[in-house]
């Protein structure tokens, strides 16, 4: 069972009706969750569920920040609501992904479903999140068009490489390392990830390489340096293709490899490759 522990009184005489909106939300959401080792702080700091020994404490901001999340629930509406400081976690917030997981992948019968829409319908509209328009990228056209491929990506790899140097690795790769042991730095996972991925793809020398998404070029000058590949990357940044090829000419690989501005879909099918790849596109 879970339960409340009121931390803050109206001394006004009025109760907040959002806080018995979002503790029956709760109770609905959770009703088979198996793990019931986290505690949940509202806005005017009631503790509701594991009050006395959490894992971690799920800290809701303000009374729409339930709403914020869970309508159109899905995992950009859950890290936009991070983002935008609707919650916020205190713990171990490793513990805390089990139970996003389960928010999102939870089927609730047809009547709690119900009762959770008018639930949310009921909790207020909040102006906390003060969106504008420059928070989001402008995009247009069907989904995965080359012209709305070329916006989005423009938009999230343009904004600057130097905020991209501030907690990438020395490579700026921008996908998961490798950590063999554990106890590697950012820069050796990366290098054991670029060895692992020319590896499997049993890169020869001389081999014509195609990488689709290539960054800012770790993948293609590494193939081309330790395994002898010819590589051509592809990106529809232009930061991102200008700091490679930079990169690549101060390195003297500016014979084995490039960095082109290029959708994939407008490769000359002429142009020939014994391997392509793709991490993380």
């Amino acid at each position: 069972m879970s339960s409340v522990a009121s931390a803050s009184h109206d001394h006004s005489g009025s109760h907040d009706h959002s806080v018995d909106l979002a503790v029956d939300l709760l109770e609905i959401l959770v009703a088979d969750y198996p793990l019931r080792d986290f505690a949940v702080r509202l806005w005017n700091g009631d503790l509701w569920g594991n009050v006395n020994n959490p894992r971690f404490t799920f800290v809701l901001k303000h009374p729409g920040a339930l709403r914020r999340m869970l309508v159109g629930a899905n995992e950009l509406t859950l890290g936009e609501a991070f983002i935008f400081d609707d919650f916020d976690l205190e713990g171990d917030l490793e513990a805390a992904f089990g139970l996003g997981e389960y928010l999102l992948e939870h089927e609730l019968e047809l009547t709690e479903k119900l009762h959770v829409a008018g639930i949310l319908l009921r909790l207020p509209h909040s102006d906390h999140r003060r969106e504008t328009s420059q928070l989001k990228p402008q995009l247009h056209g069907k989904a995965h068009s080359k012209r709305r491929d070329r916006d989005a990506i423009s938009y999230h790899y343009d904004l600057s490489n130097q905020f991209y140097r501030l907690w990438l690795d020395r490579r700026m790769m921008y996908s998961c390392a490798y950590f063999q042991r554990g106890d590697e730095d950012l820069d050796t996972a990366q290098v054991q990830k670029l060895d692992y991925l020319c590896r499997k793809l049993r890169i020869q020398p001389d081999d014509r390489l195609l990488d689709i998404g290539c960054g800012w070029g770790g993948l293609v000058m590494h193939s081309a340096k330790h395994f002898g590949a010819k590589t051509v990357g592809v990106t529809l940044s232009h930061e991102q293709a200008e700091l490679a090829q930079a990169r690549i000419h101060k390195a003297g690989l500016h014979r084995q490899c490039e960095v082109r501005v290029l959708d994939y879909r407008d490769l000359d099918r002429s142009e020939p490759f014994d391997k392509i790849v793709s991490v993380g596109m």
